[in-house]
């Protein structure tokens, strides 16, 4: 997708975009540049969602009293993992696609951008 609006911007001059859309070794450069930008992004959610959740069975095994815990007659574990991980996951997924566009609109703008 990005790289269709790259190219179909009409200014052939611009070294950098045919070198995008040349495919040459700097417009190759470029997209791993992207690619390695969104992969840490992953990345870095991936974990912050394997230690929001992830951690929760570690606590509750090492502080039994936590896990024992009720909340509206609902055990803390229970409601925990079975109610506050989905707005916790559809959160961290709202914030990866935010955060995976504004890449993409960062190499877009880079593309863009004059050369000097």
């Amino acid at each position: 997708m990005v790289l269709a609006e790259v190219s179909r911007v009409g200014n052939p001059a611009d070294r950098t975009r045919s070198e995008l859309t040349q495919q040459t070794p700097v417009g190759e450069t470029l997209v791993q540049g992207l690619m390695r930008a969104q992969l840490s992004l992953a990345l870095r959610l991936s974990l912050l969602v394997l230690i929001g959740l992830g951690g929760l069975p570690w606590l509750f095994a090492i502080a039994p009293t936590v896990g024992r815990v009720t909340v509206l007659g609902v055990n803390l574990p229970w409601l925990l993992l079975g109610v506050v991980s989905f707005p916790f996951l559809i959160v961290v997924g709202w914030a990866y696609v935010r955060l995976a566009e504004r890449n993409e609109q960062d190499f877009v703008d880079l593309i863009r951008r004059p050369e000097h």
